[in-house]
């Protein structure tokens, strides 16, 4: 996500002091790459990042300098605390920041029950969901974040107070492959065993009658992705979620379904593709042409926004030092 500066600024330079080379290093990323995702959560302030002896040379808008500065001052403690050095871990950092600068993302009103982020990756996430700039939002990070969970809430929000009209979510159905025509019931009851996440999180904003109201007066729809081709989804507010187990030519034809008055926000864990034949996902796809085009919002969810069980946090971690790592998969241990 970036932020459009609020009122145009003096372009400034500072440089971000960084005495340890080995730090500094990390500080950076392999290939400089965590000072590239600064640039480019920052672009509106026109902001450039290089490395220097002895720390980074910041230049562009002064608000978004100081924002960098956070969010490097925010990761350098991570890494002097002995936090092992990531991408996720600097795209925490960067989140901490927004939710300091941001407009402050109101609750999601209108509904059974109040909805809140809470973590600064949900509060910067949830703000891009407010934002009616952005027709097409991304939301990934692992399991516990709250991606899907607050993109349901922004999106019964919307339907209850009239800004849309229909509430859809898609999901690619991979475990039913082609058999899904096969399975008894209309088409809900053969998406349904691939819904329930959706429907559990729906039940709780809305109650069980309302909900029931509104799926039979067609407000609220639930589809897999492949029955959305050939549609214009108007007035409407629509999530892909599980988006990882889409292929390239499903994402590319979903994110072309877009009509006027909708927004779409496509939820993912682009480390969970279950697609067959090892297909590559067409969520890091679509993330890595689109990182650039106007009006769309990137947002990372790391293991910090984890909001369950606190194990669920710490389990997250785990695994992803393990893949960091190239350990093996535990069938070599004796116990």
């Amino acid at each position: 996500m970036s932020l459009r500066p609020s009122s145009p600024s003096v372009p400034v330079s500072r440089i971000f002091s960084v005495r340890d080379p080995d730090i500094l290093q990390a500080l950076c990323g392999p290939h400089h790459r965590n000072l590239e995702r600064l640039e480019q959560r920052f672009e509106d302030y026109s902001l450039r990042a290089e490395s220097q002896g002895g720390g980074v040379m910041l230049f562009g808008a002064a608000e978004g300098v100081s924002l960098a500065e956070t969010a490097l001052g925010a990761y350098l403690q991570k890494l002097l605390s002995g936090v092992e050095p990531s991408e996720l871990e600097f795209e925490g950092a960067i989140n901490s920041a927004l939710a300091v600068s941001v407009r402050k993302s109101g609750p999601v009103k209108g509904l059974k029950s109040q909805i809140q982020a809470q973590t600064a990756g949900q509060t910067a996430y949830l703000s891009a969901l407010q934002d009616d700039a952005a027709g097409l939002v991304f939301g990934v990070g692992p399991a516990g974040t709250g991606k899907t969970f607050l993109a349901v809430a922004v999106g019964a929000a919307e339907l209850v107070s009239g800004k849309v009209d229909r509430l859809i979510v898609a999901r690619p159905a991979v475990e039913a492959g082609e058999k899904l025509g096969f399975l008894p019931g209309d088409l809900e009851d053969k998406v349904d065993p691939y819904m329930l996440p959706i429907w559990d999180s729906l039940r709780e904003m809305f109650g069980q009658d309302q909900l029931d109201r509104r799926r039979v007066r067609g407000e609220i729809e639930v589809a897999p992705l492949a029955f959305m081709r050939g549609r214009t989804l108007k007035n409407a507010f629509i999530i892909v979620d599980e988006a990882q187990n889409a292929t390239i030519p499903q994402m590319k034809m979903v994110l072309t379904r877009l009509g006027r008055n909708s927004r779409m926000v496509i939820t993912g864990d682009p480390s969970q593709v279950d697609l067959p034949n090892r297909q590559p996902s067409g969520l890091a796809h679509a993330m890595h042409i689109l990182k650039s085009v106007p009006g769309i919002r990137q947002m990372r969810l790391t293991a910090s926004d984890v909001v369950r069980h606190d194990l669920v946090s710490r389990i997250v971690d785990a695994y992803e030092r393990a893949e960091a790592s190239g350990k093996d998969d535990g069938r070599s241990d004796g116990g």
